[in-house]
Parts: C-alpha cells; sequence; structure tokens
C-alpha cells in the first residue's frame, strides 16, 4: 500500500491551481456572457465590457494605462511578440540584440530565430548566483544595439535580476534601445513598476498565478511600436489579431487582482515556506541549495542537488508519496548556445541530473516545507543506496 499523505503541490513555476473565483468567471464568460468582443449586439458588448474590465485590472497592478496591456496566448507568444516584433520593425537601425545565457525557451528560441534572419545576439553570463553584471550589460551595449531582453526572475534557481539598474543602463548607454523583460517568474511576487523601472516591454503568463492557462499579456508602453506577429482583423490596437479568448482574459485579470489583494502578506507567506525548506535542505548531508535567501532571490523557488540521487528517481519516489516537484535542468539545458541555468553557475557536472526544482504558490502553507524535508530525509539514504553509477 502506497504511503500518500497530504498532497504537497510543489510546482508552482510549472503551473498553478486556479483560483475558485477565476474559474468560476471562466465558467460565466463561456455559458452566459458568449459574445465575440467585436459584435455590436449586447452579447458582443457584454464580452467587450469583460476584456476591458480585465485590461483594468491588470494594468492597475503595475500602475500603466489599459491601453497598454495586450492580451496574448500566454507568456511564449507575448516574448515572441516583443522580440521578434521589435526586431522586424527596427531592423533598419541596428541588427543587434542582447540578452543572458539564462534566459527561458520562449526567448532563446525567439533569438536562435532572429540569428538566422541575420541579427547578432549577444548573450551576457552570470555569476554563480545567476546574476547579470550591469557592467558586462553596459560594455555589451552599441549604436547599433536595438533591443535588451533579461528576465526579472529565473524559473530554475529564482535568481532576481537587478532589472531596474539594468534598464537604466540601456538607456544610459543607447536612449534609443528599447528593454524587454520576461517577469512570468516575477509577476504577483513583485510590486513591478514598468515606467520607474524604465521597462519598455513585460512579458506576463496567467497560469503561473492562479490563473487560466493558455492567457497572458505583454505589456508595450505607449512610447513603443512594435510590428504584429499575428495578422488579421486588427484587434487590440492592431498589435494582435485575431478574436479574443474573453473567458480566459477575464480570468486572467481577476487573477491577477487576487493575486495583488494582500500582496506583502502573499509574499511574506510564501518566503516562509521557502527558508523553512532551505534551512532543512542545508542540514541533509550531500545535498546543495541553489537558491539563496533574501531579496536577490525570489520567494517561490529553490533549486536544490541531491549527490548520488537522479533527479527523475527522487522525483518519481516523492510522487508516491503525493508530493509534486520538477527537474531543475529542464528547458534549456540542451541548447548549444546557452548552457542552461545550471551550467552558467557553474554547478559541477555530476549534480546536473541530480537537481530538482521546489516551487510555491498561494494554496501551499508552511508546513509543507517540513512534510517535503521529512520525506526527503527518509528517501535519500534508500535511493543512494540503491544508486548505480
Amino acid at each position: 500500500m502506497q504511503n500518500v499523505q497530504k498532497e504537497v503541490y510543489f510546482d508552482n513555476a510549472a503551473t498553478t491551481r486556479v483560483f475558485p473565483e477565476a474559474a468560476e468567471l471562466v465558467m460565466k464568460m463561456m455559458e452566459t456572457d458568449y459574445g465575440n468582443p467585436s459584435s455590436r449586439h449586447i452579447r458582443g458588448m457584454e464580452a467587450e465590457n469583460a476584456v476591458k474590465e480585465a485590461g483594468e485590472r491588470v494594468a492597475k497592478t503595475l500602475r500603466v494605462k489599459p491601453s497598454e496591456i495586450i492580451f496574448t496566448s500566454g507568456g511564449t507568444e507575448a516574448d515572441n511578440m516583443a522580440l521578434i516584433g521589435t526586431a522586424l520593425k527596427r531592423q533598419k537601425r541596428g541588427r543587434h540584440i542582447i540578452s543572458s545565457n539564462i534566459e527561458h525557451a520562449a526567448i532563446y528560441k525567439p533569438l536562435e530565430f532572429l540569428e538566422k534572419q541575420g541579427f547578432e545576439v549577444s548573450f551576457l553570463p552570470v555569476d554563480e548566483n545567476g546574476h547579470v553584471s550591469a557592467e558586462q550589460l553596459a560594455n555589451a551595449i552599441r549604436p547599433d544595439t536595438i533591443l535588451v531582453s533579461i528576465m526579472y526572475v529565473n524559473n530554475e534557481i529564482g535568481a532576481v535580476e537587478p532589472i531596474e539598474e539594468l534598464a537604466r543602463i540601456t538607456k544610459e548607454k543607447n536612449a534609443s534601445c528599447y528593454f524587454h523583460t520576461d517577469a512570468i517568474q516575477a509577476y504577483g511576487k513583485y510590486d513591478i513598476r514598468p515606467k520607474k523601472e524604465q521597462i519598455d516591454m513585460l512579458s506576463v503568463s496567467g497560469h503561473k498565478l492562479h490563473g487560466p492557462k493558455g492567457t497572458g499579456f505583454l505589456y508595450l508602453d505607449e512610447r513603443v511600436n512594435i510590428s504584429p506577429i499575428l495578422l488579421g482583423g486588427g484587434q487590440q490596437r492592431d498589435f494582435r489579431s485575431g478574436t479574443e479568448n474573453v473567458p480566459g482574459i477575464a480570468g486572467l485579470g481577476l487573477a491577477a487582482e487576487l493575486y495583488y489583494k494582500n500582496h506583502a502578506a502573499h509574499v511574506e507567506k510564501m518566503t516562509a515556506i521557502k527558508d523553512r525548506l532551505i534551512d532543512r535542505l542545508s542540514a541533509m548531508e550531500g545535498v546543495r541549495v541553489n537558491s539563496g535567501k533574501g531579496l536577490l532571490s525570489a520567494p517561490q523557488i529553490v533549486s536544490a542537488s541531491f549527490s548520488g540521487v537522479r533527479a527523475e528517481v527522487l522525483l518519481h519516489a516523492l510522487e508516491e508519496k503525493g508530493i509534486y516537484v520538477s527537474s531543475g535542468s529542464a528547458c534549456s539545458s540542451n541548447h548549444p548556445a546557452i548552457s542552461g541555468t545550471l551550467r552558467a553557475i557553474g554547478l559541477p557536472k555530476e549534480l546536473l541530473d541530480s537537481t530538482l526544482r521546489f516551487s510555491f504558490g498561494l494554496f501551499n502553507e508552511p508546513e509543507d516545507a517540513d512534510i517535503c524535508a521529512d520525506a526527503i530525509a527518509e528517501l535519500l539514504p534508500v535511493l543512494r543506496r540503491f544508486t548505480r553509477r
């Protein structure tokens, strides 16, 4: 008989459970207010108002204008829109782009595509904590640099980049250069102010903040002009054609509002879970924690490496106990130009396949950290005993 206890879902960086209120709103928009926002009858107007309200809700969290929010199918589309849209629009000004070597595939894959179109991409290294150097960015910016794209929070180890400083340096070195940040793991966890931080474009995914999957948005400063990558009926100011996903957009807008309600308390709770788990893991023999405490690391992500145990084996052993985590070396480790976060921070080769990511959401409780840590402490000696290398 399986030893199943209280379920502990520690894979919130992959996806989150939807707020019940958001799920209820999604159903309402599918069953009752189901019109097309472009239709001029009452059902269409109801749908249009739902999209408008969602835009207002999201814009309020960032203190920007609702017209600066472009709804997308998720973070990947938002990233692609920012990168490819900028390149298409500004290629006569220059063909140089700067990013980091720890970006998500939704960034480096479009950049790889642009390289094949003749653009030059400079990938900045990071230090052992996963942070980009402001000095290295300053040295990399050129007169023909049209875009800098640096993620706000790394999705594997939770490193928080100095975005405000990086954006300021970008503008000081090249005032016409756009600054974009993939904020998919940062939105909801930080009080982000794009105007103050000089962020021109910012990408968000709805299902990372207890909203529905298949939703997201791109914050696009009103002074920024990019080429659309989806052409059609001209919805959303011609930047993103296609009938809006009204149920998803409405759910995303409400989820954003709920996530930022009592924001400080939400962050404090996730931080408490993180710190407790780090303390427990750090005390175990043969365990290396790759995420730090404090302001330079996000409150919802812990990466840890377990010597002598393959990540997949430990992952499934935890799964049998009702604890759900993810591999820490997925996504970017097989890309030739970008070594992956774990390689970029200098993690020893023998630990690359022994790393797990634990990520928290608003439905987790501090005691979940102890349940997870107790299970790991029980499993590690057994798994190491049977590991053959």
